[in-house]
């Protein structure tokens, strides 16, 4: 049966043709000692796009476990809602209590026995009963945190909490200190996380010290990422040169997202839509380009316009020239230069940033506050945004931006800025 190029490169989905375990980190083994009652919960975290989400269910699929989206949960109900739906639990139970009412009566009569008493009478008696019994049901209905908790000291099905980070803080410790005790029972728990947040658990429940399991996912290197087009286009009967799979990996920033998406946009492009016999495909320069920007633009721009436009005011800003002949605002302005830069997934200095301002700016740049002021409001923008992560983070008081998504990134060295 044929593959289709759509069913092999999967950005976003599980790749089950091009999945790669990076069996060389064990980190498959670690979840697997997880899953087989190790007692702790598991923390699982790294970057964003660097396939945590996919590492998780590879060995915890959805269905043979519990997966809750923390971006879902707004409140503590949500949560055990999506529990009490995923194991069809029932939080009403019913209990029968039968009453028995038994009624007696006595019998007394005289019988004639004419062949061995002759003449004579003798007096029976006896007693007879009648029994009824009524049956009364009586309900009781359980929280749905009661239901969710049972259920899962029951069934024991593997619970896993993706973007964990994306909660609440209190709704954080709350779940803690829920599933504390079915942890420690066996049950299976993993909560999957960015980085910086990965003792949040530890921070919102002190008894969980010492009963934690953190597995970090590192970026992929460019020989990891090399498996996913060498694997995808052998199943299609086709090559890429190596050449093009070294500058891909080069671009993917250690993101097995991005280089799934390359490979797709590649397909399109070329036609490559099924099984070809022995086609061999070599890029050129440009071809690799078209690829870089029309990935670009389909996952980067909405974030980069979002923050272009900075925060909401009623008076118009000042606009600032750039060498390339176009119009910004300092929002737009510093943007800019962060293209200018090409990041990947860095950390900023102010002074590196200031360089690249003086070099895409016509005048002198602006100063130090208006500068800190704008990266402030951005941050304070990406955070906002619907991603389970910042794509930006600044600290203001050492003056450091980082840049803490693949996607971001990737639109600030290829996206289209002006369109």
């Amino acid at each position: 049966m044929s593959i289709r190029a759509t069913e092999i490169f999967v950005p976003g989905g599980f790749p089950k043709h091009t999945y790669n375990p990076r069996k060389e980190r064990s980190l498959e083994d670690r979840l697997v000692a997880v899953r087989d009652n190790l007692f702790k919960l598991a923390i699982i975290t790294g970057n964003t796009k660097s396939g945590k989400t996919v590492l998780v269910r590879s060995v915890l699929p959805p269905e043979d476990s519990i997966w809750i989206d923390g971006g879902t949960i707004g409140e503590e109900e949500d949560f055990w809602a999506a529990i009490i739906d995923q194991l069809e639990l029932h939080q009403g139970t019913e209990k029968a209590k039968a009453k028995t009412h038994t009624s007696e009566f006595a019998a007394e009569g005289t019988a004639k026995a004419d062949l061995y008493v002759a003449g004579g009478s003798a007096t029976i008696k006896g007693k007879l009963s009648d029994s009824t019994e009524d049956t009364e049901n009586q309900t009781r209905t359980v929280s749905s945190r009661v239901a969710a908790i049972s259920g899962l000291h029951k069934h024991k099905t593997p619970l896993v909490v993706d973007d964990f980070h994306y909660i609440s803080k209190d709704l954080q410790g709350t779940i803690v200190r829920a599933v504390k005790q079915p942890i420690f029972d066996g049950l299976p728990v993993v909560f999957i996380a960015i980085p910086h947040r990965r003792y949040d658990a530890l921070k919102v429940e002190k008894e969980m010290t010492g009963r934690v399991h953190p597995i970090d996912v590192p970026l992929w290197s460019r020989d990891e990422l090399s498996f996913i087009p060498t694997q995808g286009f052998t199943l299609l009967k086709s090559s890429l040169d190596q050449n093009s799979i070294l500058k891909f990996s080069i671009e993917a920033i250690g993101s097995p997202h991005l280089m799934q998406d390359f490979c797709r946009t590649l397909c399109r492009q070329i036609e490559l839509s099924n099984e070809k016999d022995g086609r061999e495909i070599v890029l050129t320069g440009a071809q690799l380009e078209k690829v870089y920007r029309d990935v670009a633009e389909t996952i980067g721009r909405p974030i980069f316009e979002k923050l272009a436009r900075g925060p909401r005011q009623r008076t118009d800003r000042n606009k600032r020239a750039l060498k390339n002949g176009r119009d910004v605002d300092i929002y737009g302005l510093v943007l800019e230069a962060l293209a200018h830069l090409k990041p990947g997934l860095v950390t900023l200095e102010y002074e590196d940033l200031r360089t690249a301002i003086k070099e895409v700016s016509v005048k002198d740049p602006p100063q130090l506050h208006e500068v800190a002021r704008v990266l402030k409001h951005m941050a304070i923008i990406a955070a906002s945004d619907q991603s389970s992560t910042p794509v930006i983070d600044f600290e203001e008081e050492e003056k450091q931006l980082h840049i803490t998504d693949p996607f971001f990134a990737f639109f600030l060295r290829w996206g289209s800025l002006g369109s």
